[in-house]
């Protein structure tokens, strides 16, 4: 059976359909892709080639009104849409204006001047964007200061028209609003000055120098070229030593940095003498404390050398040590092997090194405050006895026997006697005795307040009422300054006599006493221990004492006494103490009975109310003082308040002397006159000859 070779006929016209889509798409793709432009205007509003070009792009446009001008563009070859957007923007960067474009796709034509302020899109290095297109742009420097930077830059923007350069100092950073060819061109600038502004750190770690001796020597043979007017910062190498790995670190521009490594391995060189004496001029250092340490370090080496073999040991020279102390210059005079010598100067380096002061400010403030009440009467009779109360005036028996001693006594009267012999003789009256007032002054001197009586015939009555109120405070504003780990002593007050025994000679004869002076008044001992950082341990003595009067056997002293160990950071204030004691009292005598009747039972007690506060508070202030200008300014500080004083009491005056008589400090003047350098001395020198030359 033949089979039929021929597809249905149905199929054919479904292959026809789909080649004839294809070919339509395919044909419409190459149209679109090949749209092509050749912009033609002569002489024609700026507004109308504006409305042109944004109706054969297809993009929305809004026009400013204060845009105006002609428009002349002829272009001979074909441009594609992209180029086409190009010219156009060429067009309006020519004629002053600017096309911003807007998140929604709507382009806004605007003159360049304001489109400073006009939200350009930000670009990056991913996206920078392209040709006259107004984009703002955030670059950040790490080498170069903006502030230097910007003035240069702003000579290469077009400031009069949308660019536009801003630094922000405290981000290192520039703002660039412009076209994004003047932008990009701009950032290329800064990327540039900012590499050959890049200061690398290179370490450089001696086998045999001084790293502190080594920056000395360098930083004196650079002192001529810092020196020079317009030396570029970038090409003046930092130098530091660091004394704890015996390295040079070298900071700067990398030709700087290897001209400095090439001296520094010059001058890095071994003695050549096997043995050698060093003096050392210490700066900070006792030279007589180092010596103990020193020798301990020696033979700590010498100790670790001896466990080596018998045949490096043999091989080796004598490594005697000899380290003396000069203490009129505060050197070091060290004899040893090399290497041994450079152990030792290591350990001096980090040794005599300035130590830190602490100045402690205290305010140390006592109240103490005492309220009484006392109120009492006593009544008394001949016939019918008296009440008395200890806790009251004084004893009424004491008062009624100070009476009768001062009432008067009435003089005898006179008379006449006749004797045997008839003779007659007149007696004159005798004159009044007064009275003895001085027990009844003895018995009242130990009353107070108000003390009165009344006597009626043979019932009298003592009342006596007083309140007391006491207030003290004691105020001082010490500050002391002391060095690390060095106690340091203040004391305002006196030295009072104490009796500590007594004796007597043989027979009781030359009899004598001991006595020893004890201080009394503000007391503060502090000794400072300056840790890492800004923190200071303080071990604190604090001590207020006063004499509170004379006892059977001596007398008493009023002591309050603090000792504590605290931690503190530099200029923080902490408080030390507070409430000591508080103490309440009442005392009440009364007649059984008629004591207790309301209202009337006060005629027959006594009562006595006593309230007592006592606080201490200190305030410590301390400050670690590391360099002299900070001690300087400390001292100043205080030497200005003392002359503040002085001036304040020559306004008020004297009552009744001359205003002049006051003491006046002179003004603080903490200026410092350097000596010349070696140059200028011999600038200076030469100037004079030649003066003395011309004069002769």
């Amino acid at each position: 059976m033949r089979k039929n070779s021929h597809a249905p006929w149905y199929k054919k016209v479904m292959t026809l359909s789909v080649v004839a889509v294809l070919f339509n798409f395919l044909l419409f793709c190459s149209q679109v892709n090949a749209a092509e432009y050749s912009p033609n205007f002569k002489n024609t509003e700026i507004t109308e080639f504006i409305n042109i070009v944004g109706k054969q792009l297809q993009k929305t446009m809004v026009i400013d009104p204060n845009v105006r001008g002609k428009v002349n563009l002829r272009s001979y070859d074909s441009l594609t849409e992209e180029q086409y957007y190009q010219v156009f923007l060429n067009v309006l960067e020519v004629s002053g204006f600017s096309a911003v474009e807007m998140d929604n796709g709507i382009i806004k034509v605007i003159r360049n001047k304001d489109s400073k302020t006009s939200p350009t899109p930000v670009v990056s290095n991913d996206n920078p964007g392209v040709g006259d297109e107004m984009v703002t742009r955030v670059v950040e420097v790490k080498n170069v200061t903006v502030r230097e930077l910007v003035p240069i830059l702003r000579q290469l923007s077009d400031q009069s028209g949308g660019g536009n350069v801003v630094n922000y100092d405290n981000a290192n950073v520039i703002l660039l609003t412009g076209t994004a060819a003047s932008v990009n061109r701009l950032v290329k600038v800064i990327e540039r000055v900012d590499r050959a502004g890049d200061q690398d750190v290179q370490i450089i770690k001696l086998k045999y120098a001084s790293a502190g001796e080594m920056v000395r020597i360098i930083e004196a043979m650079n002192k001529s070229t810092q020196g020079k007017p317009g030396t570029p910062t970038f090409l003046i190498p930092k130098i530091v030593a660091d004394d704890r790995t015996n390295s040079v670190i070298v900071s700067g521009e990398s030709q700087a940095r290897k001209r400095i490594a090439t001296l520094v391995a010059r001058l890095d060189s071994e003695l050549e003498s096997s043995g050698n004496t060093r003096v050392y001029y210490l700066k900070y250092a006792k030279a007589e404390d180092l010596v103990k340490v020193l020798k301990g370090v020696s033979e700590s080496i010498e100790a670790e050398t001896k466990t080596t073999s018998k045949t490096a040991r043999s091989s080796q020279k004598s490594r005697e040590v000899s380290i003396d102390a000069h203490d009129d210059t505060n050197t070091l005079v060290i004899t040893a092997q090399p290497d041994m010598l450079r152990s030792l100067e290591s350990v001096i380096r980090q040794l005599d090194v300035r130590r830190a002061q602490v100045h402690v400010e205290a305010i140390i403030v006592e109240v103490f405050e005492a309220d009484g009440i006392n109120l009492g009467v006593q009544w008394f009779s001949p016939k019918a006895g008296f009440t008395q109360f200890t806790n009251g005036p004084a004893p009424l028996g004491q008062v009624a026997a100070g009476i009768i001693a001062a009432e008067p006594t009435e003089g005898t009267k006179g008379s006449t006697v006749t004797s045997e012999s008839g003779a007659v003789t007149v007696n004159p009256d005798q004159p009044d005795i007064d009275g003895d007032y001085s027990l009844l002054g003895q018995v009242l001197g130990s009353a107070s307040g108000l003390v009165t009586g009344i006597l009626r015939g043979d019932i009298g009555a003592v009342l006596q009422a007083v309140s007391t109120d006491t207030n003290s405070n004691i105020l001082a504003t010490p500050s002391i300054t002391t060095l690390d780990n060095e106690e340091a002593y203040f004391l305002v007050g006196q030295e009072v006599p104490v009796i500590t025994g007594s004796a007597t000679g043989t027979n009781n004869s030359n009899p004598f006493q001991t006595v020893d002076r004890q201080e009394v008044g503000i007391k503060l001992k502090v000794t400072p221990q300056v840790n890492e950082g800004s923190g200071v341990q303080l071990t604190i003595e604090q001590e207020v004492s006063s004499v509170s009067g004379a006892t059977g056997v001596d007398i008493a002293i009023n002591k309050r006494e603090i000792k504590t160990t605290i931690m503190a950071d530099s200029g923080s204030t902490i408080v030390l103490g507070g409430l000591i004691d508080e103490d309440v009292q009442e005392s009440e005598q009364k007649v059984p009975l008629l004591g207790d009747i309301p209202i009337l039972g006060h005629l027959f007690k006594s009562t006595i109310n006593t309230k007592r506060k006592r606080n201490l508070m200190v305030f410590l202030k301390p400050t670690i003082i590391r360099d002299g200008q900070l001690m300087n300014q400390i001292s100043k500080d205080k030497y200005n308040y003392i002359r503040a004083e002085e001036i304040r009491k020559q306004e008020d005056g004297l009552e009744l002397m001359d205003d002049s008589k006051l003491p006046l400090l002179p003004k603080w003047n903490d200026s410092l006159e350097l000596p010349p350098s070696f140059n200028e001395y011999m600038d200076n020198k030469k100037d004079s000859t030649q003066q003395s030359v011309q004069d002769n």
